[in-house]
């Protein structure tokens, strides 16, 4: 019997095969979870003896536990805005069954949306091993505007979508892009990067866009669907066309509520070319470093810098040379950045950049040394042994994504087999000490699912099958675990708090579907979580743990989301017995901000109305019902 003066676990985790990653006690059996951290991690019996009579108890019945998963470079809060929006081809392994999803949204979504299928997928993945042409998207979508984004190399929009963004015979060439064209100088609905992805932002940004209460919803379930993979943190990377402080009103809004099931740190992304220094000095000013809590704190600048130094990562054309002003402008950035103590974050695919960005550095450091300043590299695919050396040398580090994985093919066609090798060298790198964590760079140019980057830093194949990487630098699955979980710490400035179970750390915690260390390196990538546990609250449960689910997933709004049908990676929501749909009739709330009691309206007949946005009691009325507008 345990005495007295124990102390009761709000929540108990054993009969686990628990991999904590500290070293002073690598396996245990059980945990206890106390206040969102470890209270105990050890053996059975020591740690049911802070069973008390509110303790909540989960027998996992010997399957692994891992440290909660975090994504160094995700697009969180700009995902969430519009994951419901978005059919997601991540993990669909044939353009048929591509297309059959692509038919069947077109079938539901009212005029005057879209249907959005951005990023996160490569050709690649499919076993034609092509996209769709321009006239499949047209026959299957003669009415509905349809944009296909993939990676940052092109996107494909219908006749309708054109019509959609006014493209025409009369529209001029953008600047770093290229509407392609028939004979007669008609678009053909082809929109090419060269040299970056600027018109293909553009383009996309033309699209409607979801109501505020409706972004509060999509978000959450973007969260969700990070929680279902086992994912409890990650550092939002900014991005192009989300402006702050506007577009982070609605993460803002449900840390405010306590209603956050990933841990996020985020960066501020420069939002104009030539307004960089004007951009930075104000919000050193409105905002300060660290700012925040465990959930939701502010984590310095980046990752677009100055826009003079973005090196956009399209390897099906030749690297871009960055023009003379680069280094001028990042200095002046830079400076106001160590002055200020802010780390920073820094965009840059090839070596060339990342030298030239050296320079920059260790000028400033002569002058403001950046000790202490927890600034890296992003992507960084061909770094050289040299500015390995001089990254380690100024006190950086560099965040590698899995864009490899989607892009590897085209990297071996450009510069050949034996450059792909190592790249980027993240065994080098870690052989050098140098810091180093993995993450996506979702959801545009790949996708968010971290067992895809896990399986890519431990085979070396991209997700089309491709062996990019020989196995002398690949890295065994302890390595490749540790950048997902105590190696991103660093990057947060959360070293000692989490990315272990250990302890006194946050209590995040993932139960895969699969034994992560003894399954087959081919089905690694399939992985999805039983268990996801964030700061000791089950955040997702499925098959037996289903009933332990503590976050019943909102309705997703509005009711034509592709969410509703396909949930997210690989269209899990659709498989056979259909998971998703069954969770959703649980759950017959419409996730109205009050009660209206108006649950079966018809938002998808309202989306496709006239609604009067001028005057919100009829807006939100067109909409079923005027809750949203109190």
């Amino acid at each position: 019997m345990a005495e007295a003066s124990t102390v009761h676990a709000d929540l108990i985790l054993h009969r686990g095969l628990f991999t904590t990653l500290n070293r002073a006690q690598p396996t245990a059996q059980a945990v206890a979870i106390k206040d969102g951290r470890f209270l105990k991690v050890g053996h059975d019996q020591e740690v049911m003896a802070h069973a008390g009579p509110r303790t909540k108890v989960i027998d996992l019945r010997g399957k692994r536990a891992l440290p909660g998963l975090i994504d160094n470079h995700l697009h969180i809060i700009r995902g969430g805005l519009n994951f419901n929006m978005e059919l997601r081809w991540d993990g669909v392994r044939s353009l048929a069954d591509a297309m059959g999803m692509l038919k069947r949204q077109v079938d539901i979504t009212p005029a005057p949306q879209w249907v959005r299928v951005v990023g996160g997928f490569t050709e690649h993945q499919f076993a034609e091993k092509r996209l769709p042409t321009l006239e499949e998207l047209n026959a299957v979508a003669p009415d509905t505007p349809v944009f296909i984004l993939h990676l940052y190399d092109r996107a494909l929009l219908n006749a309708a979508a054109l019509r959609a963004v006014g493209y025409t015979k009369d529209t001029p060439e953008p600047p770093g892009g290229q509407i392609t064209r028939d004979s007669q100088g008609n678009p053909t609905g082809l929109l090419l990067a060269k040299p970056n992805a600027a018109i293909l932002y553009a383009t996309l940004a033309k699209g409607p866009k979801l109501p505020l209460e409706y972004q509060v919803n999509s978000t959450r379930l973007f969260m969700r669907e990070l929680n279902r993979l086992g994912i409890t943190g990650a550092i939002d990377a900014g991005g192009g066309f989300q402006n702050y402080p506007d577009d982070y009103e609605v993460i803002e809004q449900l840390a405010k509520d306590q209603l956050l099931t990933i841990r996020l740190a985020y960066n501020l992304f420069t939002q104009k070319p030539k307004q960089e220094k004007d951009d930075f000095l104000r919000w050193t000013q409105e905002s300060k470093y660290k700012q925040g809590d465990d959930y939701f704190r502010h984590n310095g600048a980046g990752e677009m810098l100055v826009f003079s130094a973005a090196d956009f990562e399209d390897f099906r054309v030749e690297r871009p040379d960055m023009p003379p002003e680069m280094e001028g402008d990042l200095e002046g950035v830079v400076r106001i950045l160590a002055e200020n103590r802010w780390p920073w974050r820094m965009h840059a695919t090839y070596d060339e950049t990342i030298s030239r960005a050296l320079d920059v550095f260790e000028k400033v450091n002569q002058d403001i040394p950046l000790e202490g300043l927890n600034w890296f590299f992003d992507h960084a695919e061909t770094i050289s042994e040299a500015s390995m050396d001089r990254i380690a040398a100024l006190g950086g580090g560099v965040a590698v994504q899995h864009r490899m994985a989607y892009q590897g093919e085209y990297f071996v066609e450009r510069y050949g087999a034996g450059a792909a090798e190592a790249t980027p060298p993240v065994r080098k790198m870690l052989d050098k000490g140098l810091k180093v964590s993995a993450g996506t760079d979702a959801t545009r140019v790949a996708s968010y699912n971290p067992w895809v980057s896990l399986a890519w830093l431990i085979t070396g194949k991209t997700v089309g099958g491709l062996q990019l990487t020989p196995q002398r630098n690949c890295l065994d699955r302890e390595q490749a675990l540790r950048m997902w979980t105590e190696n991103v710490t660093w990057f947060s400035n959360e070293e000692g708090k989490k990315g272990r179970i250990q302890e006194g750390m946050l209590a995040d915690v993932v139960v895969p579907d699969r034994d992560f260390f003894a399954c087959a390196e081919s089905d690694i990538a399939g992985t999805s979580a039983l268990l996801t546990v964030v700061g000791g609250k089950v955040v997702w449960g499925a098959g037996e743990f289903t009933s332990h689910d503590e976050t019943a997933p909102p309705l997703p709004l509005p009711d034509w989301s592709p969410v509703g049908r396909f949930g997210g990676y690989a269209a899990w929501g659709d498989k056979e017995g259909r998971p998703l749909q069954a969770a959703m009739k649980r759950n017959l709330s419409c996730d109205c901000a009050t009660s209206c009691g108006v649950h079966q309206h018809n938002h998808a007949k309202s989306w496709a109305s006239n609604a009067p946005v001028s005057d919100l009691k009829s807006f939100w009325g067109a909409l079923g019902c005027a809750c949203w507008a109190v």
